[in-house]
């Protein structure tokens, strides 16, 4: 052996071994991604030099019912950034009792089968929908809306026909984006491409399934806001069974979502056992595929690319909700937030990834990912002590590089940690070929569930 290949073995070894009495060497974090880093100071400052404040106007109908614990400023700006009347009274007009109700409490109901058996594609025999009281983020009551397909097809398992909650990718800001107002209103340009692809909903009726679609956005449209869209899913099961306690009262329910559902179907399934117990015995299990689990991670995989466009969608998103990020906006966000794209649907959101345009730039601090609101929401938004109520099956596409495999892993390893019954696997696919190719085990293993077998525990 050579001198030099003898100084590189035990070099080596020393490194692996480490010396008597001393931990192993930890290696060095990676840098982060430049779609982290900080920008000169001096170019916000020049954004709102040369662009005034917008006017603070506001076009929503929407109560602020938290109004009295922010500054004026604060909730004018969140008012003028809040979705437009949709003109349909059903999702616009908020009952001056909403205070008076609990979680779940039914506010009004209405068939719709005649315009939404349509676009369902399944034999039914009646589509409905409900609106019913829920809750913020900040514990404030505000309204929920959802649609229940009933299916021709019997049930032939045991019990009660099963309900599938159907979180769909909503991925938008206006509220005719949601798949309840397409239901009512027939196919139209606010109709997301998702609400019929992959065909969930049509396989699920197919097997005899009662499918429950909340609006899991919320009247807010909180694009990305977990705690929001668990609120909404989690009372929509609630109104359900308050409307039919005889047939969904005790019926089992099992919970599907993808991208943007899945966020929605996480955040319901880890926090079900605080925020709705008594839905808890009657979960038998969620599947959730290509989930943006960790929004820290997704700077790096989602800024100043293509996939930009969804990213600052879902940033003003969870602003609506989680106000501390307004006031960081700068003027020309303002402007943005309060334009017409504030009631974007998926599609031209995403078109908007085509100018690259850097978070950095619509921030008035030029370090934003690393200030104290960003840390406080990507780790109010991750919910990472939570485990999950039920069973969880978790899928990613190995190829996915919008939405990391590596996001999905570390969700599966977090539940496991906690104690939770988890699956994992990885499908051939990006983002969007992953969404065909993971969708057959998934809706197989959903069928088990709700067919009373017991999910094997993958964990370990």
């Amino acid at each position: 052996m050579s001198l030099r290949r003898y100084v590189c073995v035990c070099a080596t070894v020393a490194l692996l071994v480490g010396a008597p009495g001393t931990a192993f060497a930890q290696p060095a974090p990676p840098p982060e991604p430049p779609q982290y880093q900080a920008i000169p100071p001096q170019i916000p400052q020049a954004i709102d030099a040369a662009i005034p404040p917008p006017p603070p106007d506001a076009d929503t109908s929407m109560p602020i019912v938290d109004a009295a614990r922010l500054d004026p400023q604060i909730a004018r700006l969140r008012a003028s950034v809040l979705p437009s009347p949709t003109g349909d009274s059903f999702f616009d007009i908020w009952p001056s009792n909403l205070g008076t109700l609990t979680p779940g409490d039914i506010i009004t109901e209405r068939d719709v089968t005649a315009a939404a058996a349509i676009l369902v594609t399944a034999p039914v025999t009646r589509i409905r929908q409900v609106k019913f009281r829920t809750d913020d983020v900040g514990g404030n009551p505000m309204i929920g809306t959802a649609t229940l397909i009933e299916p021709t097809t019997p049930w032939r398992g045991g019990g009660p026909r099963p309900i599938l909650v159907n979180n769909l990718p909503i991925d938008s800001l206006g509220e005719a984006c949601t798949p309840s107002y397409s239901l009512a209103h027939g196919f139209n340009i606010a109709t997301n491409p998702t609400d019929l692809l992959p065909p969930t909903t049509q396989l699920a009726a197919a097997n005899g399934y009662a499918v429950l679609i909340p609006d899991h956005e919320g009247p807010r449209m909180a694009y990305a806001e977990p705690v929001v869209a668990a609120h909404v899913v989690l009372d929509s099961i609630r109104a359900v069974a308050r409307v039919e306690p005889a047939l969904y009262g005790k019926s089992r329910v099992a919970m599907s979502g993808y991208s943007g559902g899945a966020i929605a179907t996480a955040g319901a399934a880890k926090l079900v056992a605080t925020y709705a117990p008594e839905l808890q015995p009657r979960l038998v299990g969620v599947a959730i595929g290509g989930v943006p689990a960790d929004f820290h991670m997704l700077i790096g995989s989602m800024n100043a690319n293509l996939a930009t466009g969804l990213l600052h969608a879902a940033t003003l998103g969870v602003a609506r909700e989680r106000t501390e990020m307004l006031p960081m906006m700068n003027n020309a966000a303002r402007w943005l937030a309060s334009s017409p794209l504030k009631n974007g649907c998926t599609i031209p959101l995403a078109a908007m990834g085509g100018t690259f345009m850097p978070m950095q730039l619509m921030a008035n601090d030029p370090d934003p990912f690393h200030s104290p609101v960003a840390e406080h929401v990507f780790a109010a938004t991750k919910l990472a002590d939570k485990k999950v109520g039920t069973p969880i099956y978790i899928y990613n596409g190995a190829q996915e590089f919008w939405v990391p495999a590596a996001g999905a892993r570390n969700l599966y390893n977090e539940q496991c940690a906690l104690g939770a019954n988890a699956a994992y696997r990885e499908v051939l696919g990006e983002h969007g070929i992953a969404a065909l190719t993971g969708l057959p085990e998934a809706l197989t293993w959903l069928d088990q569930r709700l067919h009373g077998q017991p999910a094997p525990n993958e964990c370990g």
